[in-house]
């Protein structure tokens, strides 16, 4: 059970003092000095309906979730970091050194408490679930002890402009987060490459069958207690099959990853399944292998023709996730798509 954090004084306190802290060692940054740019102009913007604001770069920075501590560490930020937490799998062999040097403040999901020990500048966060009461606070409660809040754009589609798909937030997210530290050359690097990636796997499109020839896709995340998992309409990898021309089988359900039944997905008959192998985090049924085995072991779906011809994918299961790996899991979709030969 988790204890309300309690942000109030004596945070404020902790807080005050935080600028006469020394940031960590630097990293492999392309930009000089990360900061620098920035300190020289303000950086402000709105992230997810809040605005955020900086006169000079934070030197104390909390990433509350893998996926914020991986941005940051791209972008060359490590020595700007107080804290991560909430680790789920392995860290990257690229991002392992830079790692190394970040104190992590909580193996799992932060509490007040524990923020509150790393006396950040600015916490940044990929999405708003971590920012409640009983976690690491709300964002309100932190902007009213002058700590400023990120979220990720991708967790806040309703307050972002209409039209920008997933990857473009995603994109903004790499901008914005350059402009607060001064590392807009790199962050807008990271952006410029991987939209040139989304753009290559977009060309799959233009060869593969459409309208009722399209091929449909389950994405089957995680099992738990015996029942699957599987991306809905607004979870990235309904967007990756919109771009390799696929079309994910269960696009008329309005959630990221909902519980579905095993009949359901026999219902939908996808003609490919895409597995995301969630091993490192070590929960039952997480591994490709186990995920496999329930697949050609359950009575009505081993029957689906995606299963007994093997048209079976396995992505890394957090790639699936919006985060700086997603283009990763979106070329193995696009390359796999053409060994399952619906590339002409």
């Amino acid at each position: 059970m988790r204890h309300p954090a309690r942000l109030g004084i004596a945070l404020t306190i902790a807080l005050a003092t935080a600028g006469c802290s020394t940031a960590a060692g630097g990293g492999p940054s392309t930009d000089a000095k990360p900061g620098a740019k920035a300190s020289a102009t303000t950086a402000s913007f709105t992230s997810c309906g809040r605005q955020v604001s900086f006169t000079k770069p934070p030197k104390r920075t909390v990433a509350l979730d893998q996926t914020s501590t991986e941005t940051l560490l791209e972008l060359g930020l490590q020595d700007r970091m107080a804290g991560t937490a909430n680790l789920k799998t392995k860290i990257p062999p690229q991002y392992a050194a830079a790692y190394a040097k970040v104190p992590v403040i909580a193996p799992k999901i932060a509490t007040g408490e524990q923020l509150r020990a790393a006396t950040p500048d600015f916490v940044v966060g990929g999405s708003t679930d971590l920012f409640t009461k009983d976690r690491a606070g709300t964002r309100e409660e932190l902007d009213a002890l002058k700590v400023p809040t990120f979220v990720s754009a991708v967790d806040c589609p309703q307050r972002n402009p209409a039209g920008k798909t997933p990857f473009e937030l995603l994109f903004s997210d790499y901008e914005n987060l350059g402009k607060v530290f001064g590392a807009q050359e790199r962050a807008g690097k990271l952006a410029a490459d991987q939209r040139a990636a989304v753009a290559k796997a977009g060309e799959t499109a233009a060869k593969v069958p459409q309208g009722e020839d399209r091929p449909t896709v389950v994405y089957l995340y995680s099992v738990f207690n015996g029942m699957p998992y599987v991306a809905g309409r607004t979870s990235l990898p309904s967007e990756m099959s919109r771009i390799v021309g696929a079309k994910n089988a269960f696009d008329d359900v309005d959630e990221d990853w909902p519980e579905v039944s095993w009949e359901e997905i026999a219902k939908r008959n996808p003609d490919f399944i895409v597995i995301g192998d969630l091993s490192e985090r070590g929960r039952p049924g997480d591994s490709a292998a186990e995920k496999r085995a329930t697949l050609t072991e359950h009575p009505v779906i081993s029957k689906l023709d995606a299963v007994r011809d093997n048209k079976i994918l396995e992505v890394p299961g957090i790639e699936l996730d919006p985060s700086v790996r997603s283009v990763h899991a979106l070329g193995l979709l696009a390359k796999g798509m053409k060994d399952l030969g619906y590339v002409r």
